[in-house]
């Protein structure tokens, strides 16, 4: 019979992985291996987030979205996870900001945005997003986003691709069926009814030190857990994207690897050889982090490292004579 206790723990658990965060996983998650340790360095030590060269809000279709800029360079959009904010990507902040100018937004509901009245949609931020880059003054940004914020920055690409000259999508599927099958029955589950076992986790509290209504906490929970249960499949228009695009996956991820190389395909990558001239080579990218699960890989030095030359238009093409310059 389980008690209580097991049965609160339950709660915490399903709750974390099916809102793809890390909040409780990457706390007790062992580490080995050379990403892992990375990770497991970039956990233990002691992360200041930077303070931003400017904060404040944009009102955009009824959302009044959090936002702060970090850094200096060609802008770059950056969307955290579920029931994460900006700050998820402390960590990762130092390295960004050193070569770009960061424009972090906290989605619909999370951080320091309001949950509003409507329905939490990816399909509705991706469009909300644009308002707040045109009121900010951007014409055009790459973006990158993790998880719940790769969804939002997909849509964005999809709705309003004049905004995006290149898209990084890391942790996140193109259609439900992406995520592995267990984890299906548990996003399901996700509602109100968690909320109180939830208010001593790491991800509770962080949610609550921020958020300008914590009280909104069981409603933010209800609109997840509705987003979730929602399918959807977005192949046709990821492959009308035409601006480059890197995927960015673990190879202990969410999300099946046989997604992975469809999302890719989709994007016309890997579709056939490259030659030897690199004649062939597609503009899109698809990366699988070594040792790293859905829950590390917004917080890995690797996920910057991989995604930065990428976003600066660098080829990664060898050194040895007969190269080919690649096609940005």
């Amino acid at each position: 019979m389980t008690g209580q206790g097991d049965t609160t723990m339950s709660h915490i658990r399903v709750t974390a992985l099916a809102i793809a965060l890390t909040s409780v996983a990457m706390l007790t998650a062992p580490s080995s291996g050379s990403a892992q340790s990375a990770t497991s360095d970039a956990r233990s030590a002691p992360a200041t987030k930077p303070t931003p060269s400017k904060k404040g809000h944009v009102l955009a279709n009824g959302v009044n979205y959090y936002y702060e800029i970090h850094g200096r360079g060609e802008p770059l959009l950056l969307l955290h996870g579920g029931l994460g904010s900006i700050d998820m990507f402390t960590p990762l902040l130092p390295t960004l900001a050193n070569e770009r100018q960061i424009i972090g937004v906290d989605l619909h509901g999370h951080g320091r945005t309001a949950l509003g009245e409507r329905p939490i949609s990816l399909i509705d931020i991706g469009d909300d997003l644009a308002i707040v880059l045109e009121r900010l003054g951007y014409e055009k940004v790459d973006v990158m986003g993790y998880s719940f914020g790769g969804g939002a920055g997909l849509r964005l690409a999809i709705q309003h691709p004049s905004l995006v000259r290149r898209l990084v999508v890391a942790s996140a599927p193109y259609a439900r069926d992406g995520f592995h099958a267990e984890m299906l029955p548990l996003q399901a589950t996700v509602g109100a009814a968690m909320a109180e076992q939830m208010k001593q986790t790491p991800m509770y509290i962080s949610y609550a030190a921020i958020a300008p209504r914590p009280q909104d906490f069981p409603r933010l929970l209800d609109r997840m857990g509705e987003l979730m249960r929602q399918p959807y499949d977005w192949a046709e228009d990821v492959k009308k994207l035409q601006m480059p695009v890197m995927l960015i996956f673990g190879d202990a991820d969410m999300i099946r690897p046989d997604h992975m190389v469809r999302f890719y395909q989709l994007l016309g990558g890997g579709l056939r050889d490259a030659g030897w001239m690199r004649e062939h080579m597609s503009k899109n990218r698809l990366a699988i982090l070594p040792n790293l699960t859905h829950y590390e890989v917004f917080m890995s030095p690797l996920l910057a490292t991989t995604a930065l030359p990428f976003l600066n238009g660098q080829s990664n093409a060898p050194s040895w004579g007969g190269q080919v310059k690649q096609k940005n």
